[in-house]
C-alpha cells in the first residue's frame, strides 16, 4: 500500500455510531500509527504529563482499554504489575505479541472479568471517549478498585470534541457550531508521515464525565487541562493548541464505606 499523502485533521459529524465497531474496523491502523516512533500525540506532548498524575506502583493496575498495549508497556517499565482489557480483537493480539507475558483480556470496559478490589489503580488512557457505555465502564472500574484505589484518566478535552479551529494560522478562531452539551458522535481523519487513520469517538460534556464518576462512589483529587508543551508548538498549526486544552487528566479516588457525601 503507497504511502499516503500529509492531510491534515478533518472532521465529520455523525448521527450516531457503533464505537466498539468502528474500533475494531480501524484497529490495523490504529496498531500502525501507535507504533511509529515519535509519530502520536502520546510521544511527542502527552505521555510524560499524564503519568505525574499516577500514584506510584502498588498492588496491581489494570489498563482500561488497552489498545495496542503501549501504556501498559510503559506501566510495566515504571515498575507497575499491569493487566489489561481491550473490546478489539486485533489489539489484545497486538498487545500480546510485544509482549507475550503481559496479561490482557479481550472484554467489554463496561463487563470486566475481575473480582471487587481486585486493583489498586485503574489507567484509562485515551479510551473512554471511546467507549459506548461510558457510565458503564466507570461504574466498572470503581468496583475493580479497592477502597482508596485510584482511577486515572485521560481523554479529549470535551472543548476539543465540541468544536474546531476556522483555518490553520496560530491566532484562527476556535468555533463551536453544534451543541456543547448534547452528545455527539464524530470521526477524525487524519494522514501524517504516510500513516493514516480515523478515530470515531463521541463528544460528551465534562458534566457527563465528573456525574459518572460521582456516581460510581469517586472523588475527583485533580483534574488537569494539560498545556501543550513549548517544543510542539513550532508550527502555526499547534500553535493554535496554545490557546486551548486538547486533553483533560483526571485522578480520582474510591471512597472507603463510611465516608461522607
Amino acid at each position: 500500500m503507497p504511502d499516503l499523502p500529509d492531510r491534515p485533521l478533518r472532521r465529520t459529524r455523525l448521527a450516531a455510531a457503533d464505537l466498539a465497531a468502528e474500533w475494531r474496523a480501524h484497529a490495523g491502523e490504529f496498531i500502525a500509527w501507535a507504533r511509529a516512533p515519535g509519530h502520536d500525540s502520546y510521544w511527542r506532548f502527552h505521555r510524560d504529563l499524564f503519568f505525574e498524575l499516577l500514584p506510584p506502583p502498588g498492588r496491581r493496575t489494570l489498563d482500561l482499554g488497552c489498545g495496542e498495549g503501549r501504556v501498559a508497556r510503559d506501566l510495566i517499565a515504571a515498575g507497575h504489575s499491569v493487566a489489561g482489557v481491550d473490546a478489539a480483537p486485533a489489539m489484545v493480539e497486538a498487545a500480546r505479541n510485544a509482549d507475550p507475558g503481559f496479561d490482557v483480556h479481550l472484554a467489554d470496559a463496561a463487563a470486566l472479568p475481575f473480582d471487587d478490589g481486585a486493583f489498586d489503580l485503574v489507567v484509562a488512557f485515551m479510551s473512554l471517549q471511546d467507549v459506548d457505555d461510558m457510565e458503564g465502564a466507570v461504574r466498572e472500574s470503581a468496583r475493580v478498585l479497592e477502597p482508596g484505589g485510584r482511577l486515572c484518566l485521560a481523554i479529549v478535552h470535551p472543548i476539543n470534541s465540541a468544536g474546531r479551529f476556522d483555518g490553520g494560522a496560530g491566532d484562527s478562531p476556535f468555533v463551536i457550531d453544534a451543541s456543547y452539551l448534547e452528545r455527539s458522535y464524530h470521526a477524525d481523519e487524519i494522514a501524517r508521515d504516510g500513516l493514516g487513520i480515523t478515530f470515531v469517538s463521541e463528544h460528551r460534556p465534562l458534566e457527563s464525565y465528573t456525574e459518572a464518576l460521582t456516581d460510581a462512589g469517586l472523588l475527583i483529587e485533580r483534574l488537569r487541562e494539560p498545556p501543550m508543551p513549548e517544543e510542539a508548538v513550532a508550527s502555526a498549526r499547534n500553535r493554535r493548541w496554545a490557546r486551548l486544552p486538547l486533553f483533560l487528566h483526571v485522578r480520582a479516588v474510591k471512597r472507603n464505606v463510611g465516608d461522607g457525601p
